[in-house]
């Protein structure tokens, strides 16, 4: 039976509601109901297949569920864009990488702002008075903000397809971060990446959630134990299309239906060393 432990009473930044997705047959979400609240590392977890993708993209809005509400900052998502939910404070990283090989890291992350440009089209063309000083603005924030933040300074002119998987990884983090969400959806941002990219990748998530300059809400959507043990405030757990548990990392590393379904002896004996 799916369990919930109730945390404290914090404002609710995302809530679904009795999600339903099918694909012809198949039942990749089946009444799933999940409380986000403001300022938590919220993860999910659960075996391939289990719809953790699925929900993820009917967060974002690239699938619009068969029934259920999503709710966001308390106002119903449920009929609008992709682009009119990152207008609202969501980003999203995605879990095969998803950048502009051709283009600059700078450019790259430079496209996450765009939510936050003013200037029309007239002005833009001559990039006089206003539109010059927001360039210059936008600009600076990137550089000493993003790029500093990420360590990624001495690559900030280069191609992205250039540069190996590990930094691809940071370049897309940085464009999402761009739209100063307050939402940030990370769907395995620690897959493809070795173990020094993993810890440094860990620390750049903990630091997006606790620091000052950041505090971001986020989801996140992991296969690594030790990471979503030691970062979560709380797990979510799925299991073909129906929650098993969300509760504390410690409610969920001493459930037995979690344990069955995807931690096993082996799994949660590594995360509690």
């Amino acid at each position: 039976m799916a369990e919930s432990a109730e945390p404290d009473n914090n404002e609710v930044l995302l809530e679904l509601q009795g999600l339903h997705m099918s694909f012809g047959k198949v039942h990749a979400l089946e009444g799933v109901s999940l409380k986000v609240r403001r300022g938590e590392i919220h993860s999910v977890i659960g075996p391939n297949g289990a719809g953790k993708t699925v929900m993820m993209n009917c967060i974002n809005g690239l699938y619009h569920p068969r029934e259920g509400n999503i709710l966001f900052k308390g106002q119903s998502i449920n009929g609008r864009k992709p682009c009119q939910r990152s207008q609202m404070g969501m980003a999203r990283t995605f879990q095969k990488v998803e950048v502009f090989g051709g283009m600059t890291v700078l450019d790259n992350i430079r496209l996450g702002r765009h939510n936050h440009y003013r200037s029309g089209i007239v002005s833009g063309s001559v990039f006089i008075g206003k539109t010059a000083k927001e360039e210059i603005q936008h600009r600076a924030f990137i550089e000493e903000e993003i790029i500093d933040f990420l360590e990624i300074q001495h690559i900030r002119h280069k191609p992205v397809g250039m540069l190996p998987y590990g930094l691809q990884k940071r370049v897309e983090l940085g464009r999402a971060l761009a739209l100063e969400p307050d939402l940030l959806i990370l769907d395995e941002p620690l897959a493809g990446l070795n173990l020094e990219e993993v810890e440094d990748m860990a620390r750049f998530i903990l630091d997006i959630n606790e620091e000052k300059r950041w505090k971001v809400t986020c989801l996140l959507v992991e296969h690594d134990m030790g990471v979503v043990m030691d970062l979560s405030d709380r797990v979510f757990v799925l299991n073909f299309g129906r929650m098993i548990m969300d509760g504390t990392p410690a409610q969920v590393q001493n459930n037995p239906d979690v344990i069955k379904a995807y931690l096993g002896e082996e799994d949660l004996y590594a995360t509690r060393r």
